[in-house]
């Protein structure tokens, strides 16, 4: 099958305190889009990227390119994001041939250190089960509250998702023909809320979300 990469990167950089979206910043003098742009286009010559970004935001993207002399046009198609991550992924999807056989990928702009491992086996998965999420096990002790306070919950028996989230093209689709609700969180909840169930696969600990000052500098380390 046909695969793709949605990769949402619609961050306004609030959480960075900084006036630069977040996705921009450089990370060892190399945009962090661009660092996760590229983990997914060196793990297959013939996979189609298709980059959901603000409208407001394109020239600047269009001038880092030129920039850092980089033509990404015949395998990434940009595309105008939503108001919300929801919205940004289904006017991505409408890029996706209707019918055609293909797994699609959802993953975050501003999560560049995902591994070859961790995409190769949520594709694969996703190619046999119709759906993939990659988890990592929680290293903290873990409590949940309640109306009462607060209590302990069994660590192993939860996990942290990541990353790329795949599935075949027409489960994904019909999950988003859904009206949007604030509980979607991730694709995997857009998709659980359609009724599918959720297959998990290994992710890979380096595979952080950039979204504070402290994961700028943790970045810099991993690079």
């Amino acid at each position: 099958m046909r695969k793709y990469a949605i990769i949402v990167a619609g961050g306004k950089g609030l959480r960075m305190g900084a006036d630069l979206p977040k996705q921009f910043m450089p990370i060892a003098g190399r945009p962090l889009l661009m660092r996760t742009l590229d983990a997914f286009l060196s793990y297959d010559s013939e996979l189609t990227v298709i980059l959901a970004l603000p409208l407001v935001q394109m020239d600047y993207w269009a001038d880092l390119c030129r920039q850092y002399s980089v033509d990404y046009s015949s395998r990434v198609l940009v595309v105008e994001g939503g108001a919300t991550r929801f919205h940004s992924v289904k006017n991505a999807l409408s890029r996706v041939p209707e019918g055609e056989a293909a797994l699609v990928a959802v993953h975050d702009g501003v999560r560049p250190f995902v591994s070859k491992d961790t995409i190769a086996a949520a594709y694969d998965e996703a190619a046999k089960s119709g759906c993939a999420v990659p988890v990592v096990d929680s290293v903290d002790s873990v409590r949940e509250l309640t109306a009462e306070g607060n209590e302990a919950r069994d660590r192993s028996k939860l996990k942290l998702v990541q990353t790329p989230q795949i599935f075949q093209s027409s489960i994904l689709k019909e999950a988003y023909h859904q009206a949007f609700r604030d509980t979607f969180t991730d694709d995997a909840s857009v998709v659980e809320a359609a009724g599918y169930k959720i297959t998990l696969t290994a992710g890979n600990r380096e595979n952080i979300k950039i979204t504070t000052p402290f994961d700028l500098k943790v970045a810099e380390i991993l690079v």
